[in-house]
């Protein structure tokens, strides 16, 4: 029973985890552009995984798979963290975590072209609340001195979204190759290649306002936090989740980051929270649990390996 649910409660965390990095690079942008922040978090996770990246190679060279391995890390976290990042300039940490709903949609129609999966009528029924309710948490959002362009914002998080769908099926292709590790330790040393370079070059950009006082220090511990607990915590647990689930169903959990990312807003950032809000936060919740309910307790012998 505890194996069965290990996936579910990984993929818990990972939802909570990367719900709060969008708070967390909110406040990063007070202080640093957005490439001096990717620039410092992927160094401080290749920092972390250097010692493993010689088996990693290794591994590499006994399964293969190096073109399908050069789409993900493209996808993400290169792509996917551009886009994102810089959507952060312009729209809140609140409407650009909603935008997340939209990945599950995304990953189940890429699983169905490439990975030939199929949902149950149960599985669509409940991605379909958690979409009714994400849609329904971006309802009545507006503009606000931290979210000065949330139209070109959320444009770019959806371009990041598409990138993430696209990561999500690679990895799910690599999955019965890869360990959960290799997989993130593949992400972040990419990152690090692709980042480091651009941090140095004499781009500018001006800096985010806030509706709140922060500590000159915190800017600089959100990088550290997003380099080592986000990039490992939050990539770890999913690939471990998504090696042992469907990648639909895996996605489907994404819906969670809209309603931990408002709460996380709410409470450090002071973006509005209104009542509806709290109603829909409840159907993406309930949308979820609907469409990982038949699999919580029945999971094929396929996916214990």
């Amino acid at each position: 029973m505890l194996y069965r649910l290990l996936p579910h409660c990984a993929l818990l965390i990972a939802m909570f985890v990367w719900g709060s990095s969008f708070i967390a690079l909110k406040i990063a942008l007070t202080a640093f552009t957005p490439l001096e922040i990717m620039g410092g978090r992927m160094t401080i996770a290749a920092i972390i995984i250097a010692p493993v990246l010689r088996s990693l190679w290794r591994s590499i060279q006994q399964h293969g798979q190096k073109k399908i391995i050069l789409f993900m890390v493209c996808s993400e976290p290169c792509l996917y963290f551009l886009c994102e990042t810089n959507a952060l300039r312009f729209t809140s940490a609140s409407q650009a975590g909603m935008l997340v709903a939209l990945l599950p949609l995304c990953v189940a129609t890429t699983a169905f072209f490439l990975l030939k999966e199929k949902s149950s009528p149960r599985s669509l029924f409940g991605l379909s609340l958690a979409i009714t309710g994400a849609i329904w948490l971006s309802y009545g959002s507006i503009a606000t001195e931290s979210a000065p362009k949330p139209i070109l914002g959320n444009c770019l998080q959806a371009i990041a979204i598409m990138c993430g769908a696209a990561y999500t099926v690679c990895a799910k292709k690599l999955a019965p190759h890869y360990k959960a590790l290799e997989l993130t330790s593949m992400q972040v040393f990419a990152g690090f290649l692709f980042y480091l370079p651009l941090s140095l070059l004499p781009f500018s950009s001006a800096v985010v306002t806030l509706p709140v006082a922060l500590p000159t220090w915190l800017p600089f511990m959100m990088v550290i936090y997003l380099g080592s607990c986000v990039t490992f915590g939050g990539y770890g647990l999913y690939n471990y989740g998504i090696r042992h689930l469907k990648a639909g169903q895996a996605a489907a959990y994404t819906n969670l980051i809209p309603v931990c990312t408002l709460a996380m807003g709410v409470l450090f950032l002071e973006e509005h929270f209104s009542p509806t809000q709290y109603l829909a936060s409840a159907l993406v919740i309930a949308g979820v649990l609907l469409s990982q309910q038949q699999k919580l307790f029945h999971i094929r012998p396929s996916q214990r390996s």
